[in-house]
Formats: C-alpha cells, structure tokens, sequence
C-alpha cells in the first residue's frame, strides 16, 4: 500500500507529507502526535484574562484575511457561542477562509482575551463538541493541518500490518497493551488513563529495539580483531610539537588513548566527547596521521557538507607540509570531479573527507585503516556500518560535541570506549550568559547593536518556523521584522530554518561566514554548523522551550575566538533553570542537572526530543526504562528465544539495521 492509496492523498499531498519525512504508510502510522489537547467546552463565563479556552459555536461572518508577508497571515472572524459573539484571531490559516462560511460550526482551541473578547485560536476543528475527548496535536507544514494528518492516519491503521517487536514472554511479564491497541490509542486515545499505556507500551519496544542494536553490536565487537600497526611515538609527539597551538592535558590523554587503541591488536571503537570547541577535531587529525604513517587510509564522515567542507579545509592545512593527500567528497560534486576523486581513493593512500556519500556504492577504498564520524549520533547505525564495512577491519572513532553523564555514556555506548575533552583550549574566554525577561528587550537590543558597532555577527534563534501550536511563541518569521525594524537599516540581515533546501541552507551559511550577513536568524538548525569566528553574540527567544544540553550546544556556536563573547536567554518561564547556565560552562556538568531536571516529563505537555531520534521515547527523560531494556535485551540476546520462530521479525531487524558481516 503506498500513500497515495489513501483517500485525498494525491501526488500534490504527498509532496506535502514528504516535507514532514513522512514517505510511506509506515511513516505515517509512526508519526506521532507531539501533544495531546483535552477538548471539553469552556465556560467562558468562568475565564480570566488569558486563560486557555476551548469552545464550539457557528461562523457569523466570512472572516477577513490580512498577509503580514510572504509566508505570515491573519485571519479573523466572529464565532457564536452561545452567550456572546467573540473575535477569533488566527494566523497562517488564510487557506480555511473559504470553508468557514457563516452558520458553519466550529470549535476553537487557544487563549481568550478577556478584556477584548477576542479568541487568539492555535487550532480550529469543523464541527461541535459532542464530548469531552483527547485530541492528538501533529506537527504539521504549509498545505496541511493536524486534523488532515488525522484523517490520514486513521485509514492507514484500517490496512495497516502490526508487527510487534517485544518478544511475548516480555509483553506478558509487563502486562503491556498489544501493538495494534497501543498505536490506535497513540493516535486516538480512549481516556488519559489508556494513553498512558499506550505509549509506555512504545516507549519500551522503541528502547528495547535500541538496546537489542548496541548488545548485538556489542557480542559481535567483542571478538573483533583490529589491524596491527608499528607506529614509533616519537613521531607522533614531533607532530604535536609542530602544531601551532599547544595540547590541553585532556586532548594527550585522549591522544594516548587512541594511539594504544590504533597500535593493539583489537579493533578500536572510542567515543570521543567534548563541548563544542573543546578541540575535538585535532585529536581526530592526530589520529588520522598515525593512521597514515602507519600506511593505511583514513576517512572523516560529516553530517553536513558545510561541516565537512570545515573539516577539510582544516585538515588540509596542517597536512600540506607533511606532503598528504586530503580529498572531498560530498553529493554536490560534479560528476567528472567524483570520478577523478574516486579513483584517488581507490588507488592511493589518501585521507577521504566527506558526508554520507562516502558510503555509496561507488566508493571503493584502497586500504581504509580508520574511519572517524562526526557528531556521530546524527548518523543511523546502519549508515555508520556500512562506512565500517568499506574496509576490512578498520578502527572506529566517534565524535559528539553532545556531552553525557558518564554513567550514562556507559549505558548508550556500552560497546565503546569512552575520551572525554573537560577543558577548553588555551587563549579562550568563557562565554558570558545572562537571561532576560521580554520586558527588558531594549537592554538585548543594546547589547546587540554594541557587538554590530564592533563589526562582530549575531545569531538569534527562534523555536519555530511559522505560528502552529503555541501561538504566544516568538517565530522565525515575525523575529526577522523585528530585527529589520531595529537593524535593517543599517546591517544586512538573513533567516535559516530546516524547510529550506541544502543549498539555500548553505548559501545563507556562507553569506554569514564570509559577514555578508551579519545578523543571522535561524532554528537550532545551526546548533552543528561552521565556524564563524567573528560571531560573538546568540540571543535564544523563548529559552524555556529548550533543554540545558540543547541551549549549551547553541552557545557554543559563539566564543571560536579569542573575542569575548555573549549568550542571551529571553525568557518570562523557568528562569530560575536557566540561571544554571549563568553559573557554568561546563558541558557534563549542564548534562547531569538537565538529566536530573527533566524527569518524567508532561504527558499533555511538549514533547522534548532526545539526542536520537524516536517516535515516542526519550532518551533521558525514560532513562528508568532505558536501563530495563539494556538488562532484559542482553538476556533475551543470550538465550534461545532470541532464535525462535516467532521472534523472527525482531531477528531480522536487528541483524538488518546492524548490518554487521
């Protein structure tokens, strides 16, 4: 069943879908709804000033559209609801103007101004509350809404195949729902109470699927003999003595590590972490040299081409003296180009920089010793393996600049060895981070303009691209006319989100790296990106919406230099969370209090993603379960009923997704 199957669902709606990665049927019963509303008619009577409110009543007027600009508009009309006539507000809805005709029913869902008798709506339902019921909220993009992806999910489950992946001695031993109740509830829950159910049910097959990856992983590593390398020290140490820069104690620790781990017998596969600009990367190109004076090749595999492009612009400049070869690889090239770099590699000893393409078909190393990824979580397991596979037995290097609580390092990446990089190198000063409230605004726009009078660069960072389910959140959209309203005059401003295509994305990067722009605004997109050394102020809007680890990655965007450099947090919530990154800069240390903040998370509230990607589950917000899954796996790996007939889906994807010879 494909999804153009589905009723409404034509070529132009799955486009549309495709833009939410949703790209068959099992995407789309997988995409979960991010929160859940309970829809029940308020008294309005009972309201206070902004107060959330959820009421139903009919259409008086055609309502009037107003387009702020290109991509934002205001739609406005009056609804009756019984007692009184109310104005509903509601922006980039412009598309429902025509199906909302007077007389039609409707519920509205949003904050009620009291004072103005205006509804500012975030979600407009046809028809009436019949009863009180959980709606699931879908993230949604422009052409389609929440109540659509609905629509759409409930004839997909109808011919929809559930597979369960717990084994059955283990959904007897926790008494869980069966995979077909507990995705229908998901989608469309009976009551909170069954909702709760469902998804602990999802959250446990998700991480049990996880930890069944890193035990496998993990039994098949534990064998594995690694390539055997005469590498004298010495030479590795004059190479660091050549360096422009001196070594912090915990880059020759980790150094130490990698070059006993390179010159034994066992296959090395090292996690190396540390906050971004720790100095990471050089430990990566010490590697990378052992690697290639010991006579193999090595490869970095990026995430994105514009952090592999920093890559190899910076490995090719400490490498042209010692005379080795860097090649770039990535999917923009053209194809006379690829074909000459990939016939480097397959004939010479070369050091190969490059994103996912690396591990394409075409590629055929010549003798690939060592392969190191970068941001190594953004990868899925089965891209990582297949770079592995490309060589005989290569060593393994991970890179996150996403730093963990050891303990829970050990519980994510048991299979690994684990560096850590604490301090930063010498020459940088800490970043400055204060958190504002809205009302000082003027004071932020000051410390602004007193960086640009510097002909320093800004980022400023928005939680969302467009208004959707929060309608109080400052958006993408509506921060660039701030901005060009206090600095549009006089600085060139530009906007970056996850919509854009790669190249529009790489071209806006480009501009602010090169200071064409010098204020840049953008999503967390940017949170893994260039360098951009004369960037020395980020201003976080709604710095509430974020986790400590993600609002620590986001700072260290700033600070590449030896320029004192500034974090601005606004926020009117939760400053006293924030406040704990007013007091330090340490990474594992914001790690283990965003782990211990976080907790059990809100059920009805917004679903904080975790460092991998999961349908339902969080990382460290389930860490309990998480720690259940690793026991129960590794005993289900161990025993006969991981070889059973009835187990044989769960084998198959497993030892599919690990893709492991």
């Amino acid at each position: 069943m494909q999804l153009t199957d589905i009723k409404g669902i034509g070529p132009k709606g799955e486009k549309i879908l495709n833009r939410l990665n949703i790209k068959s049927i099992n995407d789309l019963v997988n995409f979960y709804p991010f929160r859940y509303d309970i829809i029940k008619r308020s008294d309005i009577t009972l309201l206070q000033q902004d107060d959330k409110i959820t009421i139903d009543g009919t259409v008086e007027n055609n309502p009037n559209v107003f387009y702020i600009n290109r991509k934002l508009d205001k739609m406005t009309f009056r609804i009756n609801v019984g007692s009184k006539i109310c104005t509903v507000i509601i922006f980039n809805r412009g598309f429902l103007k025509s199906r909302l005709t007077p007389g039609l029913e409707v519920t509205v869902s949003g904050k009620y101004d009291k004072n103005h008798n205006t509804i500012v709506a975030n979600e407009i339902r046809f028809g009436r509350i019949v009863k009180a019921h959980i709606d699931g909220v879908y993230h949604t993009v422009n052409g389609i809404n929440s109540m659509g992806i609905a629509s759409y999910v409930k004839e997909a489950l109808n011919n929809f195949e559930f597979i369960s992946y717990i084994p059955k001695t283990l959904e007897k031993k926790y008494n869980f729902l069966n995979k077909k109740d507990s995705i229908y509830n998901i989608h469309f829950p009976e009551n909170p109470k069954v909702l709760k159910e469902a998804i602990k049910r999802q959250i446990y097959e998700e991480l049990f699927i996880f930890m069944l990856e890193m035990n496998y992983l993990k039994n098949n590593k534990m064998s594995s003999q690694g390539l055997v390398r005469e590498v004298d020290y010495n030479l590795v140490l004059k190479f660091i003595k050549a360096l422009p820069f001196t070594l912090t104690n915990d880059q020759f620790l980790a150094v130490e590590a990698i070059y006993n781990d390179l010159t034994s017998n066992k296959r090395m596969n090292r996690l190396l972490q540390g906050d971004v600009g720790s100095g990471k990367t050089i430990v990566a190109i010490i590697a990378l040299y052992i690697n290639y004076i010991s006579g193999y090749q090595g490869a970095l595999m990026a995430p994105t081409e514009i952090l592999a492009l920093q890559h190899y612009d910076n490995i090719k400049k400490i490498f042209s003296q010692y005379d080795i070869e860097v090649v770039l690889l990535t999917g923009k090239l053209k194809a006379k180009e690829k074909r000459q770099i990939y016939d480097k590699i397959e004939t010479q000893n070369c050091v190969v920089i490059g994103t996912h393409a690396l591990i394409s078909d075409n590629v055929k190393y010549n003798n690939l010793g060592l392969v190191i990824t970068d941001e190594q979580h953004r990868f899925g397991v089965n891209q990582r393996s297949n770079l592995k596979n490309k060589g005989l037995i290569p060593d393994i290097l991970y890179m996150s600049a996403t730093p963990i609580p050891r303990t829970y390092a050990l519980t994510l990446y048991g299979d690994m060895e684990i560096s850590s990089i604490h301090s930063m190198p010498n020459g940088r000063k800490e970043i400055i981070t204060k958190v504002y409230k809205e009302q000082e605004m003027k004071c932020v726009l000051e410390n602004m303009y007193s960086e640009l009078k510097q002909k320093h660069q800004v980022y400023v960072i928005a939680p969302l691209i467009e208004e959707s389910d929060k309608i109080d959140l400052t958006n993408v959209d509506i921060l660039n006319e701030k901005m060009h309203k206090a600095f549009g005059k006089l600085y060139k401003i530009g906007v970056l989100h996850g919509k854009m295509s790669n190249d529009d994305k790489d071209k806006i990067m480009d501009d602010f790296k090169n200071n064409i722009i010098q204020i840049l605004i953008s999503t967390t997109v940017i949170e893994v990106g260039v360098d951009v050394k004369n960037a020395t102020m980020i201003v976080i809007f709604d710095a509430f919406r974020f986790g400590l680890s993600t609002l620590h990655q986001l700072r260290g965007r700033v600070g590449r230099n030896s320029l004192q450099s500034y974090c601005l947090l606004i926020s009117n919530k939760d400053s006293k969370r924030l406040e704990i990154l007013e007091e330090t800069s340490d990474g594992f240390k914001i790690s283990e209090e965003d782990f211990l903040l976080r907790g059990s998370g809100d059920l009805f509230g917004f679903k904080q993603s975790g460092d991998m990607t999961f349908g339902v589950a969080d990382l460290k917000r389930d860490y309990k379960i998480l720690l259940k899954c690793k026991e129960d796996s590794d005993k289900f790996l161990n025993s006969d009923d991981y070889l059973s007939d009835e187990n044989k889906y769960l084998r198959k994807l497993i030892e599919f997704s690990t893709n492991l010879d």
